[in-house]
């Protein structure tokens, strides 16, 4: 008896590893991490209004509905990226995403100095390049390196009317995500 109780907490022990091992690799092998489900909206290198949030019909899950969104995704292998947005008076924020859907900057308009997104997204070795080579208005932007190259982007505005959402997502179309030269 002592020893089928052994063999069975032996068992319970060896698949309580082998279930931490699976949850903690299962992302890693997994191909629909969030740069693939973001394909759907449209092309790279452009900001692509989402769909609005509605119950039983999320574009991506946890997004909030009282926002509009756009998504732009992009590979730093074709280049820098430029960012650039003007939005109405009203709340909005903006996040940069690794390929995984891990957060790697955020901000908003009350953080942005001037209310607008103004922003460069770049590799190390590009701002090695990018230093010898400088924009003109390099001082209005603000400059992130990243070591990811597959990188996406989400600016969201506060629809605080549903009468002012054609307004919001045209604000939304206007915003410029593209490959620069440098």
């Amino acid at each position: 008896m002592i020893r089928t109780a052994l063999w069975v907490l032996g068992g319970l022990l060896l698949g309580g590893i082998i279930h931490i091992f699976a949850v903690i690799l299962a992302p890693d092998y997994t191909s629909g991490d969030a740069w693939a489900r973001l394909e759907r909206f449209g092309p790279e290198a452009r900001f692509n209004v989402l769909p609005a949030v509605k119950p039983g019909s999320e574009p991506l899950p946890m997004l909030d509905p009282t926002m509009a969104h756009a998504v732009c995704r992009f590979s730093l292998a074709d280049g820098p990226v430029r960012l650039d947005a003007t939005l109405l008076d009203t709340f909005w924020s903006f996040s940069l995403f690794n390929r995984r859907g891990e957060t790697t900057y955020s901000f908003n308009d009350r953080t942005s100095g001037e209310g607008k997104l103004a922003m460069l997204v770049l590799s190390s070795s590009q701002l090695a390049m990018l230093r010898e080579n400088p924009p003109s208005d390099l001082e209005s932007l603000i400059v992130i390196e990243t070591e990811d190259d597959e990188v996406f982007a989400m600016l969201r505005a506060f629809v605080p009317d549903p009468r002012e959402t054609d307004m919001i997502d045209a604000a939304l179309n206007r915003a410029i995500c593209e490959h620069m030269k440098i």
